[in-house]
């Protein structure tokens, strides 16, 4: 075979593949063959000549005594060879001395011709199936687009993004959404897997949180940036999430960039991902003060935080006025589940008597004598 690094740097090119992995697989895919056509039982190995661009194969085999009939047996021969035979390749050779004979692929005929050609068309491929895998491993959690390609029975939408088909099952799609062959569609990577049957399946998803990140991140520039950090988010999806936002900057606010003037910013997103409302809350490390945002819009009173055997964050007992335990729950309990989520505790809300009055503030509840009085004075 000519010119081998030539062809080398053709295919790395023609795949968009580094000409040093592709030497590689060209390597191994010469050894391979020549185990197929000349013996399996040797020790092959495929060596580049920088000079003339040429690869030859060559086995490596160990001189040993005459006599040796222990190694020389049928089941070791391959690997050993007598120093009479070694020396009809080299007169110089002495005992213990590994022996290198070269093979030419040639000189077996078209059978080797097509060995090796199903054998470089078999690496190459795992090499290209390897470098996607690769790429797409490592965009886990980030966006991507792509065109939807078709739509099965079971309503997994198959997107076409890039180099490569992906899927976005049912379960991975916000509620509502249809979606027909022709949509561009934007998603997450969740899960890349290797398959040997199916080769590289990589599963999107729209309702995993970190779409909201990636989306916010799209359309936020602070926090493209790194200037408002995304400590963390929680969604119920196409209905609500809670999102904890934190500026490295003294002169940015981290909710007021994320939600932009007029909302324009959260609005955007928003829209994306089918109307669902995005409560932007400032991060902070204390617990108790981080708890208390969280439940916003419900006012609260007092955070006390229980911890378990091992002095962990377990659960919070949350205390608020009685006319705010319908906000803290929210519909269908939507914004305490969304908190705990936030939080990683399980929340526990305890009433007392006390009112918020119309400025926000919490004040005792007068009992009835007190509002008698009040209306007859």
């Amino acid at each position: 075979m000519e010119k081998i690094l030539d062809i080398a740097e053709a295919i790395g090119h023609e795949k968009g593949l580094q000409p040093e992995k592709v030497l590689e697989a060209l390597k191994v895919a010469f050894v391979q063959t020549a185990k197929r056509v000349i013996n399996q039982n040797y020790a092959f190995e495929a060596m580049i000549d920088e000079e003339t661009k040429n690869i030859k194969i060559v086995q490596t085999i160990t001189v040993v005594a005459d006599d040796d009939e222990r190694l020389l047996d049928e089941e070791t021969a391959p690997a050993y060879i007598s120093l009479t035979e070694a020396r009809e390749y080299d007169d110089q050779v002495e005992l213990g001395d590994q022996l290198q004979i070269d093979h030419d692929l040639e000189d077996y005929g078209r059978t080797a011709a097509s060995s090796l050609h199903r054998e470089i068309e078999y690496h190459i491929q795992r090499l290209v199936e390897d470098e996607v895998y690769n790429k797409y491993k490592s965009k886990v959690g980030t966006l991507v687009s792509g065109r939807v390609t078709r739509v099965d029975a079971q309503n997994a939408t198959y997107i076409e993004v890039d180099e490569i088909r992906a899927v976005l099952p049912m379960k991975s799609r916000i509620k509502g959404e249809i979606f027909e062959v022709g949509d561009h569609i934007k998603a997450v990577v969740r899960r890349v897997n290797m398959d040997k049957e199916h080769g590289i399946q990589i599963e999107l998803s729209r309702t995993s949180p970190k779409f909201l990140e990636a989306l916010l991140e799209l359309e936020v520039p602070e926090i493209a940036e790194g200037t408002v950090i995304i400590e963390k988010s929680a969604r119920i999806p196409g209905e609500r999430a809670k999102v904890a936002v934190l500026s490295t900057h003294p002169q940015v606010d981290a909710v007021g960039a994320t939600v932009g003037v007029k909302g324009v910013r959260i609005n955007a997103v928003s829209e994306e991902l089918i109307g669902e409302n995005i409560d932007c809350i400032e991060y902070t490390n204390i617990p108790e003060l981080f708890i208390s945002r969280t439940m916003s819009p419900a006012i609260i009173s007092h955070v006390e935080i229980v911890k378990n055997e091992e002095g962990e964050n377990e659960k919070a007992i949350i205390t608020l006025p009685a006319d705010q335990k319908s906000k803290a729950i929210g519909k269908s309990g939507i914004n305490i589940r969304l908190a705990s989520m936030l939080t990683g505790m399980q929340i526990e809300l305890l009433e007392t008597d006390s009112v918020t009055n119309e400025n926000g503030e919490i004040e005792e509840k007068k009992d009835s004598v007190d509002a008698l009085e009040a209306l007859f004075n």
